[in-house]
């Protein structure tokens, strides 16, 4: 089932469009379909949810549109490039110029504090550091006077703020999320969800996530169901 919700959504250019992605895995014994004939288009600006119940494919979907893996048929544009034609260095490339992403997990560098966990996309890249602006992130995620604190100092709502703040540091054209209030408390979710929501729209970011987050998926412009490994549409 595929599902808009009643608001409107600017005509703009495609950042992704899927089209007929299978991905099949080969095991000892057999030959795994888990996804089958996939067509999406996501616009510039859009928010997406993928839901499905557990094993339906929609975080191996997520893992395909970000670049992340390759599709066994199909091909799939990623901010007008083919990304089914590219290799593994290519496709890092685009990724860490224009995607960001927020997994369950929150995987923050346990040794670094949070203003060094918010400035790793810029040290990984060999950019400016900019605490500047890493402080001023971690103010809008609610976390000012903990910038010198490490994760374990830190609760799960705090470390996700952290991951959140760190995910638009290198303003993303994109912001893939897997799960990003699965480990988190509904009120410490709620928060998670408002401050999501801000920051994408302040930063004009395109975002797909994977949840099971009823109040999550509704925040979204659309919500697609994944349901044995195809888009299940009403």
């Amino acid at each position: 089932m595929i599902r808009t919700r009643n608001m409107a959504v600017s005509a703009s250019p495609l950042v992704i469009n899927a089209t007929g992605v299978c991905k099949d895995v080969t095991t000892a014994d057999t030959q795994l379909n888990i996804l089958q004939d996939i067509n999406l288009k996501i616009e510039s600006g859009e928010s997406v949810a993928l839901v499905g119940v557990s094993g339906a494919g929609k975080s191996t979907l997520m893992t395909l549109l970000a670049g992340l893996d390759v599709p066994t048929k199909g091909n799939i544009e990623l901010l007008g490039q083919d990304i089914t034609s590219l290799d593994d260095e290519a496709r890092a490339a685009l990724r860490s110029d224009a995607i960001s992403f927020v997994f369950q997990s929150f995987l923050l560098i346990p040794t670094l504090t949070a203003l060094e966990n918010v400035m790793l996309p810029n040290i990984i890249k060999g950019q400016a550091q900019k605490p500047s602006r890493a402080k001023e992130l971690l103010q809008q995620v609610g976390l000012t006077g903990r910038e010198q604190h490490t994760p374990s100092q830190l609760s799960g709502g705090e470390q996700q703020r952290v991951a959140l703040a760190r995910a638009f540091m290198s303003q993303p054209q994109i912001l893939f999320a897997d799960e990003p209030t699965g480990n988190l408390d509904q009120q410490t979710a709620a928060t998670i969800i408002e401050l999501l929501f801000a920051l994408n729209e302040q930063h004009g970011t395109t975002l797909v996530l994977v949840t099971h987050d009823h109040q999550l998926a509704q925040r979204c412009h659309r919500t697609v169901r994944v349901a044995g490994g195809k888009l299940v549409i009403a």
